[in-house]
């Protein structure tokens, strides 16, 4: 059995919040890069020794830049799959949705980065609350489509 899927005219938006995310990576490879840099953490040590990072405030930052690279890229899948999903069904919330959550990982890498753990938090709350926004949606679309004329 054959499923066509046609998409919404506003799907475009979707696509856009999902195209962001490339960009919002680049931003945190530049960054990371340019901290570790900085702090003169050689490869292929993916951090500062905590000895070294209570000592070094650029090897602090560093390992804080890293961190929050390695969290964009722990929610980047599940984010671009609910984009992808939601937007089936609700094409301009998705792409709100996925564009706040990509320009609040700009700023939790900036927070994360100059302020430490306790710089990230306002940040952290939009992007948590945008992906599991974005995730509660991608499941009612799911359902409405998996379950779509069977009721």
């Amino acid at each position: 059995m054959a499923i066509i899927v046609t998409l919404p005219d506003e799907y475009g938006y979707v696509l856009l919040a999902t195209v962001s995310t490339f960009f919002v990576n680049v931003f945190h490879s530049l960054n990371t890069g340019a901290q570790r840099k900085a702090s003169g953490v050689k490869y292929p040590a993916a951090y500062a020794s905590q000895e070294v990072a209570e000592k070094d405030p650029k090897a602090f930052a560093f390992n804080c830049a890293q961190r929050a690279h390695a969290n964009f890229t722990e929610n980047l899948t599940p984010a671009i799959g609910a984009m992808l999903i939601a937007g089936l069904k609700y094409p301009v919330l998705a792409g709100a949705l996925g564009g706040l959550w990509s320009l609040s990982r700009v700023f939790y890498t900036i927070g994360y980065t100059k302020g430490g753990p306790q710089g990230r938090t306002k940040f952290a709350v939009v992007s948590s609350l945008s992906l599991l926004t974005l995730k509660l949606t991608a499941a009612y679309t799911a359902v409405q489509i998996a379950f779509a004329g069977k009721y």
